[in-house]
């Protein structure tokens, strides 16, 4: 776990108005523990951008980053940050190793039937992404998955699910590290990975090797959101938190700021 410093910049947050501190509290374990300890523990996987990635020095940073020092600030808790994977994600927050866990989760209905879901803050589907000389290979589905094609994803998450759904005749490839799996496609040991649209923007600004094919077009659409205990005063207080973000125009900021 990491104990992360709240953002100056985000000190304007702790503005909101707040719920007084009974309706907070009363009714969920998950408020009563972050309110005993004086901490809220947020998972991350710290390797999907622009959602959250652990830097070389060993700090996070991100959009959920930055949205996490903001619910930390508005809970007048101090922000601890916990690593997750996506393979063990709904196994860490059984065990109650974090409050909520962010970093660009999409909704799906195995994850909805053992956890709560805040209200989505944007909308994303699965896009392709090469190199930019085989691009025009791979506008559709159908023409990723041939003979001869290699597809390379990250396990665990909804990148595999729909790879695995999808992706018969290609060969298909695991790549565990999911903040060197885009080097794979640009020295030629894959050609081409199925993520996130929003993701595949990040990566071809960052490796100028690749491109993001249709990414306004996706193949699927989901939303995503935040994940949490089934605690339904805790997921309304979130969700609260959220509303009033949104209200002010700071949730788009954000997520503008990383994005954009």
């Amino acid at each position: 776990m990491r104990f992360i410093r709240r953002l100056p910049a985000l000190l304007l947050l702790l503005l909101l108005p707040l719920a007084p501190a009974s309706a907070r509290w009363e009714g969920s374990p998950t408020l009563e523990r972050i309110a005993a300890a004086g901490e809220v523990r947020v998972g991350l996987s710290g390797d999907y951008k622009p959602f959250s990635w652990e830097e070389p020095e060993g700090h996070f940073e991100g959009l959920d980053v930055d949205l996490a020092e903001a619910l930390a600030a508005d809970l007048d808790a101090r922000l601890v940050i916990v690593r997750t994977s996506w393979p063990t994600l709904m196994e860490d927050l059984a065990a109650g190793k974090f409050d909520i866990a962010m970093g660009g989760i999409s909704i799906t209905e195995a994850r909805a039937a053992k956890a709560f879901f805040t209200d989505p803050i944007l909308t994303d589907g699965k896009a392709p992404i090469a190199r930019c000389e085989d691009a025009k290979r791979f506008q559709a589905l159908a023409e990723i998955d041939r003979d001869g094609v290699t597809v390379i994803v990250n396990p665990g998450g909804t990148n595999e699910q729909f790879a695995r759904a999808n992706i018969s005749r290609a060969t298909l490839i695991l790549h565990t590290d999911n903040a060197t799996i885009f080097e794979e496609i640009v020295e030629g040991r894959a050609d081409v990975m199925i993520t996130d649209a929003i993701e595949t923007r990040i990566m071809a600004r960052e490796h100028p090797e690749l491109c993001a094919i249709n990414p306004d077009k996706p193949f699927t659409r989901a939303e995503k959101a935040y994940l949490l205990p089934q605690d339904e005063v805790f997921k309304t207080r979130v969700d609260d938190w959220l509303g009033r973000l949104e209200a002010i125009g700071a949730l788009q900021q954000i997520i503008r700021k990383w994005v954009e």
